[in-house]
């Protein structure tokens, strides 16, 4: 039975105390442990590599300082149990608890650096006496993708690529705190120059728009500037652009939410990151400040955090 976020039929009897559930999972090394202690300092109840199967009965303790607001982490440490993870928060939600998953990613060679970095072994993976560790390393992540590929289908998808942990802390709070009864809208800019964000659902390129990196009195500022959002809002393409991808959104928004989609992500790229992907999603976050629960975020701006 598929439900919709708000139905009644979905929500807890009055004088129920609702029990909200932020489930992290994702990738090792991808930056779990950080999400938790971000959600931690916002006053998450939090809960670090609990099995899967004892998530029922956790969420079941009768304590409102464990179950009322928590956040737990799972992860392929817990692989056998992996597959009872995906049913059993469509059940969980038919009885009320508030589930919000997070699935957190990076790219391959990013992960690759960061287990070197730290000198330690992936879960997945055995030492190999010929020498071979970061052809084992890689391949010890493509399994793990394989095994967490149908969780990370129905979770909102935060990319850690270029994110540090400041950055990830910061995007992690934004996420949890618009999120309410009705879908959380992410516009995010970004540069194509470092690759599309793996968080994205869709994705506009507006590098055809005029660039204000060739005006030398803007090169220095960003979409953020009021300088720089005077020059694009003169330019007849940068309106129209605007205007098209507005009415895509809001045309499909309905039907998102129907699909207890919890978040959807809009990335907006340009050469840089800088200007013209900047000045888009500060305009489409305004234009749909109505809709209560939207995120702006800008991945060059803040990578560097």
């Amino acid at each position: 039975m598929s439900t919709i976020p708000g139905d009644p039929s979905t929500l807890p009897a009055p004088g129920t105390v609702l029990r909200e559930l932020v489930l992290i999972t994702g990738i090792s090394g991808s930056g779990k442990s950080v999400a938790l202690h971000a959600l931690e300092d916002a006053g998450y109840f939090c809960v670090d590599n609990l099995p899967p199967e004892l998530l029922r009965e956790y969420m079941g303790l009768s304590h409102p300082r464990y179950t009322q607001k928590v956040a737990i982490a799972v992860d392929v440490r817990t692989a056998g149990s992996l597959p009872v993870l995906v049913p059993l928060i469509d059940e969980l939600r038919r009885e009320g608890v508030a589930i919000r998953p997070l699935f957190l990613d990076a790219s391959t060679d990013t992960l690759v650096r960061r287990f070197s970095e730290t000198r330690r072994p992936h879960p997945l993976s055995q030492p190999e006496a010929d020498g071979s560790g970061q052809h084992a390393l890689i391949e010890a992540i493509e399994l793990e993708r394989l095994m967490l590929a149908e969780l990370r289908e129905l979770s909102t998808v935060i990319d850690t690529s270029t994110l540090r942990p400041a950055g990830l802390r910061s995007h992690v709070r934004d996420l949890v705190a618009a999120a309410n009864s009705r879908i959380t809208l992410v516009f995010e800019s970004f540069a194509f120059k470092y690759g599309v964000p793996l968080d994205a659902d869709y994705v506009f390129d507006v590098r055809v728009l005029p660039n204000p990196y060739y005006e030398r009195d803007l090169r220095a500022l960003t979409g953020r500037d009021a300088p720089v959002a005077q020059f694009l809002a003169g330019q007849p393409e940068a309106a129209e652009m605007l205007s098209q991808i507005e009415t895509f959104i809001r045309r499909w928004l309905p039907a998102l939410a129907t699909d207890q989609r919890g978040y959807v992500t809009v990335a907006i790229g340009c050469t840089g990151g800088q200007h013209r992907s900047v000045y888009m999603v500060e305009q489409l976050g305004r234009r749909f400040a109505d809709h209560g629960a939207t995120v702006v975020r800008h991945r060059e701006l803040v990578a560097g955090d």
